[in-house]
């Protein structure tokens, strides 16, 4: 699923003189010039190992001639590093201006010394090259040299990459000179769909201005990286300024992988080329493991805290790495359900990365008295932990687990199952108002199974590891709780909804499936299958929002986990101008300001509504699409209440997603916590806001016993 839009932000060649580079402008150089460039591009670190420009400025600069036009020019660094070239002419013969000498490691009758070398005494076996005289000076009476100016090109050991540069020594010629810095891009090891930017500056260090030609990327792996930010094509640099450049990697593959980017340049190689590499890992990075659901903390026993309510301004620091079933390292995130139960006052819980600052975001918010959950995912943060912060009054709180995603590229040990995110249109699986069985019975549960549509890739079903799915208790009798599992075994102790009597109370989860036996599920053996108890009579709706598959489909989504940041606010303006009239369909597009990649798919969002006016049903889809308002729902608030719910939103081929409101005048918020972006490895060509899987049919059993 590709999601085509424009990438914003980017500068393009040509553009003006980058202003605010680091560091202050340098100042030109003054004649007569004594200086020594060193332009490695892509010449191998052998015997200098990197590019730079000497002068009075940056070291300290020891030159001569001797006998037979002998030169040496060493510069010295403050590092007690040095660098040093020498050259003479060939045997028996003068320096002489405008003459351009072919070069060796020795010199002979026909060809000039070249050599060059720097600390670490890595002499080369044999150098070719050239050194073209720009000038000489002597003196009259003993007509020893006194001032010389040169360019040189150097080959060592057959590379067939020059090293390249100036040479200057009481010279009144000018020279030009460009400098990156850094002079290599290299990102060293990284995860697949990872896109950190290398940014150079490019100074001009000669005594003239130098001038830009086109900047590109050229070699084996140049399809691997891409430019995102030119300010030096096709432009002049003043003595003493810069421009940027910037590259970042784009490899749909793992592996070592290296490409040179050029920017043609009127210095003696003709163009500066900076070697850019890359180690890109193929692991598990951002990939989803999912878990039996298991219980964290609960304030009310003193499991995983203290036995007490969590208090005003107060946070609790919850341990998650090394418990129910999640990892002790390696994890990124953790998709939990969050309780609260019997709070004293409205307020509303943060969960976010442990030894963060806490962010202006909601998880989950509640009335006084209320009962009720919500999904978060919360990047995991220092040793392993999330914290949870409660804004008024005095409530407790439980937190069940039931899944992680990898935040390296290792599988963690004694896992197995991990697998990527694949996003639906959303689609209405169960509705027990609709079965002619009525609401489940207190204590009962249904199984439900989804049949998927095989594809031109082949049979879907046996992919699917879990389900996402919002599910619904409508109008229970009395307060209690869902809990969906695969159905294998005995129900978890976890429950995935809370709801209060008579409420409709939705919550996103995660729900692991089981394949449906041979002659079950009306037929569709092999189909995904899962089960949802009720501790109290109540309608149960269920949505398929979305599926976890086993890592191989194609399109795969992978989480990029973050801090919770405010992305939606109609109270303020922010991301809506205002709140949502009745059956008022608004959009929102988001950018690189509110932290989304051009390569995100779908946010991770806090969604809540802010007392509205009436009873109403929010409904959040791509925008731009062609798809139309799904019947499904993400959030079904009441009137005047605050209440959250987990939602993944789609992004469209723009950027942007809509959200509908059935009834009344709604005030929304909405707070980042991730996003999906398209996996490389995996990636197809399917476009934004276009779902590849199908459902065939669904279907439910008969009520059982829980």
């Amino acid at each position: 699923m590709r999601r085509i839009r424009t990438l914003l932000g980017v500068a393009v060649a040509g553009a003006s003189v980058l202003a605010g580079l680091p560091g202050v402008s340098l100042a030109a150089p003054t004649a007569p010039y004594t200086a020594l460039t060193v332009d490695l591009g892509e010449h191998r670190t052998r015997p200098v190992k990197q590019s730079g420009v000497y002068d009075p400025s940056n070291a300290t600069m020891d030159a001569a001639a001797g006998a037979d036009d002998v030169f040496r020019i060493t510069a010295s660094l403050p590092d007690t590093s040095y660098v040093r070239l020498d050259a003479a002419p060939p045997t028996g013969q003068s320096w002489t201006a405008g003459q351009t000498y072919e070069t060796a490691k020795g010199r002979d009758s026909v060809r000039a010394r070249l050599a060059l070398n720097d600390e670490r005494t890595l002499f080369c076996t044999t150098a070719t090259g050239s050194l073209t005289v720009r000038e000489v000076t002597r003196d009259a009476t003993t007509q020893a040299v006194t001032a010389f100016a040169a360019s040189y090109v150097y080959h060592c050991d057959g590379d067939p990459a020059a090293l390249t540069g100036e040479i200057r020594w009481n010279s009144s010629v000018d020279y030009v000179a460009a400098l990156p810095d850094p002079t290599t891009a290299d990102f060293g090891k990284l995860d697949l769909g990872d896109r950190p930017t290398k940014s150079l500056i490019v100074r001009s260090r000669g005594s003239l201005p130098v001038t830009f030609g086109g900047a590109g990327l050229t070699g084996a792996g140049s399809g691997d990286f891409e430019i995102v930010s030119n300010y030096c094509s096709n432009r002049t640099v003043t003595v003493g300024n810069g421009c940027l450049l910037s590259v970042r990697p784009k490899s749909t593959r793992g592996g070592l992988t290296s490409a040179v980017l050029r920017l043609p340049a009127d210095t003696v190689a003709g163009e500066l080329a900076i070697p850019v590499r890359a180690d890109v890992v193929d692991g598990a990075k951002g990939a989803y493991f999912p878990a039996s659901p298991a219980r964290l903390m609960d304030s009310r026993s003193g499991l995983g805290a203290p036995k007490a309510k969590l208090g005003p301004g107060r946070t609790v620091n919850l341990q998650v790495a090394g418990r129910g079933g999640v990892p002790a390292s390696g994890v990124g995130a953790v998709v939990l359900n969050l309780t609260v139960t019997g709070p004293t006052s409205n307020s509303f819980l943060t969960a976010y990365p442990a030894g963060e600052q806490l962010p202006t975001a909601s998880s989950i918010n509640f009335a006084k008295g209320w009962l009720g959950s919500n999904n978060v995912t919360v990047k995991v943060g220092a040793d392993g932990k999330v914290s949870i912060y409660n804004r008024n009054g005095y409530t407790d709180v439980v937190v069940d687990v039931v899944g992680f995603y990898a935040g390296t590229s290792l599988t963690p040990a004694g896992f197995t199952k991990r697998g990527q995110y694949q996003w639906f249109e959303p689609y209405r699986i169960l509705d027990t108002r609709t079965t002619g069985k009525g609401p489940l019975p207190a204590g009962s549960a249904v199984a439900g199974w989804v049949d998927f549509k095989a594809d031109v890739f082949g049979d879907f079903n046996p992919h699917v590891q879990a389900l996402v799915l919002n599910i619904t208790a409508v109008s229970p009798q009395q307060a209690g709780f869902l809990t969906a599992w695969s159905g294998e075994g005995s129900k978890p102790v976890a429950s995935t909804v809370n709801y209060g009597a008579g409420k409709v109370v939705p919550n996103l989860a995660y729900v692991q499936t089981v394949p449906c036996p041979s002659g079950g599920c009306g037929g569709a053996t092999g189909a995904p299958r899962y089960r949802v108890f009720t501790s109290a009579t109540s309608h149960v709706v269920v949505d398929l929002v979305g599926v976890i598959d086993d890592g191989t489909v194609t399109d795969g989504l992978r989480l990029r986990p973050s801090a919770p940041k405010r992305i939606v606010d109609s109270r303020i303006g922010q991301g809506l101008v205002n709140a949502l009239s009745a059956g008022e369909t608004d959009k929102v597009t988001l950018d690189s300001h509110d932290g989304i990649q051009e390569d995100d798919q779908v946010l991770v969002m806090n969604m809540t509504a802010v007392s509205p006016e009436k009873n109403t049903v929010l409904t959040v889809w791509p925008a731009d699409a062609g798809i139309a308002k799904p019947s499904a729902s993400n959030l079904n608030p009441a009137a005047g209440q605050v209440v959250s719910n987990g939602v993944l939103g789609v992004l469209g081929p723009n950027g942007a997603f809509n959200v509908h409101n059935l009834s009344g005048q709604t005030p929304l918020v909405a707070d980042l916590v991730g996003t999906f972006y398209l996996y490389p490895a995996t990636a197809g060509s399917t476009l934004a806001g276009q779902s590849r899987q199908q459902v065939t049919a669904t279907g439910v059993t008969e009520y059982a016993r829980g």
